[in-house]
């Protein structure tokens, strides 16, 4: 009898036991379930790089993952504030009980805008949780950085894209370098064809080899000191002076160098050896006397064999 009480307790307790462990498990899953309609947003990246160098897309996107830890099924508002670019996102989504939802938020940058970083927050809340709308509801905010990648661009003008020098003479040519980027560069400066051009006699001298510009600044002046060939001969020459520009950033960031190159176009007149222009008046005279000697002398019909010529006797 005291074996079977005995037995009987222990089976008893046994069930108490299992049950009290059912019921622990049952309070623990309702605990895991948040007992308030609730959204958590996250995304990635969380940093967006847009290019507006002209041409470009100029868009980027961040993945954005909506978690209900609810047993509720929610419709979710969203709202973008974007720092004045254009966006594209969706209104509302309806995310089901103890799931997610990924949707996407697209920025769209200006054209040639400057560099800099822009701040923009996506904002979660739930408006409805199984149909019943929800007025007690906070707004679940998410910040994402806008990143407007700097890009090189420029321009670069002759004062004077065509000169006629005599040799051996110095001469100051002036060019005008424009920064056409978003955002303040480094030219360096050069003379593309300084070797040929010194091997020809000329000789080149930059007082500067680069220049800094800020973005859509007024030109930066930048000047080229040369003095022409000392030669002596009887033709003129036509050399080409080639300046060439070149953005520093394209060369450090992008790794493909951005640069300009503008030519002049030189004209260096021949120099005639001394004497030669009386030279050539005494020859132009003595040829009329000759061609007007033998004209009077056909007239005369008088034999000329014998006869010495006004340009004979002139040598």
């Amino acid at each position: 009898m005291g074996e079977t009480l005995s037995a009987l307790r222990k089976s008893i307790l046994l069930m108490l036991v299992y049950m009290l462990a059912l019921w622990s498990g049952a309070v623990g899953g309702v605990a895991a379930q948040s007992p308030n309609p609730d959204i958590t947003v996250t995304c990635s990246p969380g940093s967006i790089p847009i290019d507006v160098y002209p041409g470009a897309t100029r868009i980027g996107t961040t993945y954005c993952d909506a978690v209900n830890p609810t047993a509720y099924a929610e419709k979710v508002n969203i709202q973008v504030t974007s720092a004045g670019l254009a966006y594209a996102a969706p209104g509302s989504i309806t995310v089901p009980p103890q799931d997610s939802i990924t949707f996407e938020v697209t920025i769209r940058g200006e054209d040639r805008m400057t560099e800099g970083s822009r701040q923009v927050t996506i904002t979660a809340r739930v408006d409805q949780f199984n149909g019943v709308p929800c007025g007690t509801c906070t707004s679940q905010p998410v910040g994402v950085m806008v990143v407007v990648k700097q890009f090189a661009l420029l321009r670069v003008e002759a004062e004077e894209p065509f000169k006629q020098l005599r040799p051996k003479v110095d001469y100051i040519l002036e060019f005008k370098v424009y920064n056409d980027g978003n955002n303040r560069d480094r030219f360096n400066i050069e003379v593309a064809n300084r070797d040929v051009l010194e091997d020809g006699g000329f000789q080149i001298s930059l007082p500067q080899i680069s220049t800094e510009i800020e973005s859509q600044a007024p030109p930066a002046k930048v000047r080229v000191l040369m003095r022409t060939p000392k030669k002596q001969g009887w033709s003129d020459h036509y050399y080409q002076l080639d300046f060439k520009a070149t953005s520093d950033h394209s060369i450090r960031s992008e790794g493909i160098p951005m640069y300009q190159t503008q030519m002049v176009t030189l004209y260096i007149r021949g120099v005639y050896l001394p004497g030669f222009e009386l030279f050539s008046t005494l020859m132009m005279v003595g040829l009329a006397s000759t061609m007007a000697f033998k004209r009077r002398l056909e007239m005369e019909r008088i034999p000329t064999d014998d006869l010495e010529s006004p340009l004979e006797a002139l040598l």
